[in-house]
């Protein structure tokens, strides 16, 4: 009886491994061949049959696209609007999430179904509308187009996530500091803040990866390749005659290291805050 017990116990964690192996070649595989292919000249890349190590190793691509100032203005373009929208989301957001969280007033039910309910609209039917927005206000082509749409793109979740955090700290934190004759943004700024740091972390990362991903928008909005940003650029390799396959998958690379560092960094910080801000709502 024992036996049998262990056997299954084993056969449960053999296939639970191979479950694991499964998943990690299918996610892992595709990042393997994207490296891959970033490391192999051009005319390497649809060579068959296929294979995974490059015959003729070269950083040609990465170093073309390192030492070309206009591809790298691709990266500042990204890491300005991103980090802009980031800084101005978290500081809408905590304030809001605090009103939503610690106040009763009239409307709030209100107010929450419709910041829920612009979840459920797609962001490709909001394109016309924000272009026709951006044209009127004589904002096309520019930064600031960019980051007042992915700020309203990013903000209603973030505002629930930072809510969700808010209601799991306890009210009498904030009602200490009334107590001694502080304000309430006192208390917001010196106790409530410093313990969200987790809920914190983990709403910037959603807004930081929205806003480096984004791709119909900044296609829409954004018309000179001076202000384009990194997906819009990894397009742009694509010529009228030929791609520059090495290229492109080289600049995702690149594209894609911020975001891999970031939740490399910050996914204790992003993970708690994500189940914290889900257990209270």
């Amino acid at each position: 009886m024992r036996k049998s017990i262990k056997r299954k116990r084993q056969m449960g964690k053999l296939l639970t491994y191979l479950c694991l192996l499964v998943g990690v070649v299918f996610a892992g595989f595709p990042i393997l061949w994207l490296i891959s292919t970033s490391i192999r000249a051009n005319g390497e890349v649809f060579s068959v049959p296929p294979h995974i190590i490059p015959k003729q190793f070269t950083m040609s691509a990465y170093v073309k696209i390192l030492t070309t100032s206009s591809k790298m203005r691709f990266f500042f373009n990204s890491y300005f609007v991103a980090i802009i929208v980031t800084l101005l989301t978290l500081t809408i957001s905590i304030l809001a999430s605090y009103g939503f969280s610690r106040y009763n007033f009239r409307g709030k039910r209100i107010m929450n179904m419709f910041i829920v309910g612009t979840q459920t609209v797609p962001a490709i039917t909001l394109m016309i509308p924000y272009f026709g927005m951006m044209v009127s206000w004589h904002v096309y082509d520019s930064y600031f187009a960019l980051i007042i749409t992915y700020l309203a793109k990013t903000l209603p979740f973030s505002i629930l996530l930072m809510t969700g955090y808010m209601n799991t700290l306890p009210k009498e934190l904030d009602e200490s500091v009334l107590v001694d004759g502080g304000s309430r943004l006192l208390a917001l700024t010196r106790i409530l803040v410093p313990i969200s740091i987790p809920g914190i972390v983990s709403t910037g990362l959603y807004v930081f990866l929205q806003a480096w991903n984004e791709y119909l928008y900044a296609l829409t909005l954004i018309k000179s390749t001076e202000l384009s940003t990194v997906p819009i650029g990894i397009a742009r390799l694509m010529g009228q005659h030929s791609y520059e396959w090495n290229e492109m998958l080289a600049m995702s690379v690149l594209g894609s290291l911020p975001i891999a560092l970031l939740f490399l960094f910050f996914q204790k910080y992003f993970l708690s805050g994500m189940s914290a801000g889900s257990v209270k709502g």
